[in-house]
């Protein structure tokens, strides 16, 4: 059987903040904008990028991470989405060739690893706002510091004038790296941030205007056909390893958590869940909606619940109707945001005490604001690992209900809060991404 091969590129960048996201939103914009199918991607444990390029070009994004996943996963997850797609878009994270310290299922979870995994090339964004021949030489070290990743070309950002640009991409040029466009700097395209990221999609206004915006902007500065050009066809895998198994679901009809409280879930985990016959049945907390009464598992995504705290405590038929799906014995999970939500009280960042659920002992608190950021693994009390990220700022009070799992950063030590179970309720920090080897 010929296994389709999808053409792709991966935007990169040397170091974060160099426009990564604004030159990929743009590109899809205006690919979609030209009537090109583009599919998109994002290099790493990331929420609300995707739902940006899913708003920018009509179609679901998908996240790739080479330390949280399997290589067959990887594969079988662009060859089922990007089946009809012209070009495959990928955004990557941080520096080219930024990663874990110690690698985890197929890589670093670094771009570059990825674009070693995939075979797509890298479009680099350099941002030369404060130099001009110099970038050649971050472009000299991004093409020859791997020989297994592959770069495809650069655009310039932040440029100042067209003197500016002519000068960085001479200098450019004799490398024999093609400079695909530049664009200058231009404040009317940011787009609104807090403290994990940029302000979610749904909470951006006039976001179609926005994307209009910085395709026009790009549209400008970059030929379309040169980008779609360097596209090059996924690479098949060398290795013998197990074929691409989903994430087995948590029962059998999933009533799912959805809304601005509640936005971070994976699409390959909904994915995975639905090719195994599930189905999922959708509800808001915050619309003071109950879980549907047949649903025997129940999924409370992670999000900004912080940000919805007075709404979420006064929800009563949404406590009520989990209280009866626990009284039941439906699976309840929480992650994140959802896992805060299942406890007895959340502090937010003013101070302000809210009480939550209650099906699980957690008391949390924002009021001091603490990163915890990582990859992590996850062994359950049924010895089933899985690999995933922890990313939030709430400190934990108490917790004086059992552990969920030995949870494990990427040099194998303990993380402060192992998560909780309750019975039939459960939650933790942790994000799942993958089921391990």
């Amino acid at each position: 059987m010929t296994v389709n091969r999808p053409k792709g590129i991966i935007i990169a960048a040397p170091h974060s903040g160099a426009g990564k996201t604004t030159v990929t939103l743009g590109l899809l914009r205006a690919l979609h904008q030209s009537g090109i199918a583009a599919q998109p991607y994002k290099c790493g444990p990331d929420y609300i990028d995707p739902a940006f390029h899913a708003a920018a070009c009509g179609r679901s994004s998908f996240n790739l991470d080479t330390w949280a996943m399997r290589s067959a996963l990887i594969e079988d997850l662009i060859t089922r989405t990007a089946a009809d797609a012209e070009i495959a878009v990928a955004e990557g994270v941080m520096g080219l060739f930024d990663g874990a310290a110690i690698a985890g299922q197929s890589g670093t979870g670094s771009t570059a690893d990825l674009a070693a995994v995939t075979g797509w090339p890298v479009v680099l964004v350099l941002d030369i706002w404060a130099q001009a021949q110099t970038a050649a030489a971050i472009v000299l070290g991004c093409k020859t510091y791997r020989p297994d990743v592959d770069l495809a070309g650069v655009i310039l950002n932040g440029v100042g004038s067209a003197r500016h640009a002519e000068t960085a991409a001479e200098a450019i040029s004799v490398l024999g790296v093609p400079v695909l466009g530049s664009l200058f700097k231009n404040a009317d395209i940011a787009l609104p941030e807090r403290h994990l990221g940029l302000v979610q999609v749904t909470e951006t206004a006039d976001i179609h205007n926005r994307l209009d915006a910085v395709a026009a902007a790009m549209r400008d500065a970059v030929t379309l056909d040169g980008v779609v050009g360097a596209a090059a066809p996924l690479k098949a895998r060398g290795d013998s390893g197990t074929g691409a198994v989903y994430l087995a679901p948590p029962g059998q009809r999933i009533a799912l958590a959805g809304d601005a409280a509640f936005s971070f879930t994976y699409p390959h985990i909904l994915q995975g869940w639905r090719d195994a016959g599930a189905e999922i049945i959708p509800f808001s907390p915050l619309a003071d909606q109950a879980p549907h009464a047949s649903c025997d598992a129940i999924w409370l995504p992670g999000g900004y619940p912080e940000l919805h705290a007075p709404t979420l405590a006064n929800a009563r038929n949404f406590r009520r109707g989990m209280h009866a799906a626990a009284e039941r014995g439906a699976a309840i999970h929480g992650e994140c945001g959802g896992y805060m939500v299942l406890g007895t009280g959340l502090e937010t960042a003013e101070g302000n005490r809210w009480e939550m659920l209650g099906l699980l002992g957690l008391e949390t608190s924002l009021a001091e604001r603490r990163l915890h950021l990582g990859y992590r693994r996850a062994l359950d009390r049924m010895g089933c690992e899985t690999f995933g990220h922890e990313f939030h700022y709430a400190t934990v009070i108490s917790n004086p209900d059992a552990p969920f799992a030995d949870i494990r950063d990427i040099a194998g030590t303990a993380v402060g809060d192992q998560g909780a179970r309750r019975s039939n309720v459960t939650g933790t920090f942790f994000h799942l991404i993958d089921a391990a080897v």
